[in-house]
């Protein structure tokens, strides 16, 4: 009779263990992105398009030296090839504010996000 207690027991920690732990970590604002970046001052480009990648909340995009991750909030923080920006996504489009610089001179500016 205990043997047949102990086994329920277990059985139930599994099963209950097993509904707690999430089968992925995935985040509201995964899937792709194409962001546009509008310089407003300094001498970049004056504007650029590119297609980010988001899964599990961080943030990568080919070709690219990109670190930053997206909150459950939609709070974004990322770097770009040495440029960095923060902001906000909401459902399907976002936007926010970003500074770098070329050649040594500080840029900044606007960027706006839609998920694809």
């Amino acid at each position: 009779m205990r043997f047949g207690r102990i086994a329920v027991f277990c059985a139930a920690s599994v099963f209950a263990g097993t509904l707690a732990a999430p089968a992925f970590a995935q985040s509201p604002y995964d899937g792709n992105w194409q962001v546009t970046i509008v310089t407003k001052t300094g001498s970049c480009e004056p504007t650029a398009s590119s297609m980010l990648t988001v899964a599990d909340g961080k943030i990568t995009a080919p070709g690219a030296n990109v670190s930053g991750t997206i909150g459950r909030e939609g709070l974004v923080k990322v770097s770009i090839n040495g440029a960095y920006a923060n902001g906000q996504l909401n459902g399907n489009a976002g936007s926010g504010k970003w500074n770098g610089a070329s050649a040594g001179i500080p840029c900044s500016g606007r960027w706006e996000a839609s998920r694809q």
